[in-house]
C-alpha cells in the first residue's frame, strides 16, 4: 500500500456515496462500482447521485465509473466495500480473479447471512485475504451528516497501524476527524450489535416508551456488547470509546438511524415486509440478529436485549409483550 495504490469503492447506497464525497477530497482518482448502470449515467450527467444523499455533488472527473464489478476489483489495489452485507455474496459471485494482492477496507456494518460471518471473516475464510490485509471504518457517523459537512469522527482499525493511518488520511478532510484502532474484531462487531441494539430503540419508542426506559435500554446495552466481545475475543480496547459507546449512542438515538426508524415502525405495528418496502434502504441489524443469535449458541453469553429483538422479527412475538418483558430486566 502506498501513495500510487489504486482506490475502488464497491456500492452505490448512502454510504458508498458519502465515501466517495471525503476520499475525492484527497485523491485524483477513484474507482467507483455502481450496480445499475442507469445511476452511473445520472451521476455522470448531472453529478448527483439519483437516489443517495442527492444533494451531495460529486466531482465526476475525478471518479471511474466501473460496470461490471470485476473492473472496479481489477483496477484497484485497496477495495472499500460498502455494499450491505446481506448482498455482498451475491454482488462477488460472478468474480473469479484473486484477491491474495488486494487490500479490503469494510465500511459494512452487518454479518453476511448463512455464513454468520462479518465482512473481515468472509473475506479472511472465503476469499483468503490475511486479516493484515484488511481495515475496518467505524464511526460514531451517518452518511447524511457526512453530505451537510457537519463535523463528524470516524475510526479506522487495522492490525498494521501504518495502513489504518494510510486509510484514514483518504477519508478525513476539516470536517472529519480520524483516530486509528488495531481492533478490527471490537470495532466490526461493536458496529453490528449497535445496530441490533438501535431496532430495539426503535421498537419501544413506537410503543409510547419514552426518554427514560431508552436511556436504561441502551445504558444495558453497552454492558451487553462489552460482554460479548469480552467472551468472544477480550483485548484492552477502550469500550467506552467513540466507536463503541458513541457509535452505539448516535444509532440508537438519531433521526438518521434507519434501524431504528425500522424499529419503530415495527412498534407501531408495522410488518417486517411493510416497513422494508416504505423505507426503501436495509436495515442491517434485522438480518444481524439472525446471524447473532446463532453465533451466540456457542458462547452462551446473556444478552436479553438482543434476543428480545429476535424474538419479535423471528420469534414473530408481539413488539408490546416482548418489550414489557425486557423491561423487568434491564437493571
Amino acid at each position: 500500500m502506498g501513495p500510487n495504490s489504486r482506490i475502488g469503492i464497491l456500492g452505490g447506497g448512502s454510504w458508498a456515496t458519502a465515501l466517495v464525497k471525503l476520499i475525492l477530497h484527497n485523491c485524483d482518482q477513484i474507482n467507483w462500482y455502481i450496480r445499475d448502470p442507469e445511476d452511473i449515467e445520472f451521476i455522470k450527467k448531472y453529478q448527483h447521485n439519483p437516489k443517495y444523499l442527492t444533494s451531495v455533488e460529486l466531482d465526476t472527473n475525478k471518479i471511474n465509473f466501473c460496470y461490471p464489478i470485476d473492473v472496479a476489483i481489477d483496477n484497484s489495489d485497496i477495495l472499500i466495500i460498502a455494499i450491505p452485507a446481506p448482498f455482498i455474496e451475491k454482488s462477488l459471485e460472478t468474480y473469479k480473479g484473486k484477491w491474495d494482492k488486494k487490500f479490503i477496507v469494510s465500511a459494512v456494518k452487518g454479518i453476511v447471512p448463512v455464513h454468520n460471518m462479518t465482512v473481515a471473516e468472509y473475506f479472511n475464510r472465503i476469499y483468503q485475504v490475511p486479516f493484515g490485509s484488511v481495515a475496518i471504518i467505524s464511526g460514531p457517523c451517518h452518511a447524511e451528516e457526512i453530505a451537510l459537512e457537519r463535523l463528524s469522527y470516524l475510526t479506522v482499525s487495522s492490525k498494521n497501524n501504518a495502513d489504518a493511518a494510510f486509510i484514514a488520511s483518504k477519508i478525513e478532510c476539516h470536517y472529519v476527524m480520524t483516530k486509528v484502532s488495531n481492533d478490527i474484531y471490537g470495532t466490526e462487531y461493536a458496529a453490528v450489535l449497535k445496530n441490533i441494539v438501535a431496532i430495539a430503540a426503535g421498537i419501544s419508542h413506537g410503543l409510547g416508551y419514552g426518554d427514560n426506559f431508552n436511556a436504561v435500554l441502551i445504558s444495558n446495552a453497552h454492558q451487553e456488547i462489552k460482554r460479548f466481545l469480552d467472551k468472544t475475543y477480550k483485548s484492552k480496547r477502550k469500550i467506552n470509546s467513540s466507536p463503541y459507546l458513541g457509535d452505539l449512542l448516535v444509532t440508537a438515538y438519531s433521526q438518521f438511524s434507519r434501524n431504528r426508524t425500522f424499529g419503530t415502525m415495527i412498534g407501531k405495528g408495522y410488518t417486517i415486509k411493510s416497513a422494508q418496502l416504505e423505507m426503501n434502504m436495509i436495515a442491517e441489524g434485522f438480518y444481524a440478529v439472525g446471524c447473532i443469535k446463532e453465533i451466540n449458541k456457542q458462547y452462551k453469553v446473556k444478552m436479553p436485549i438482543i434476543d428480545a429483538v429476535y424474538n419479535i422479527l423471528y420469534a414473530r412475538i408481539s413488539p408490546a409483550i416482548e418489550i414489557k418483558l425486557l423491561s423487568e430486566k434491564l437493571k
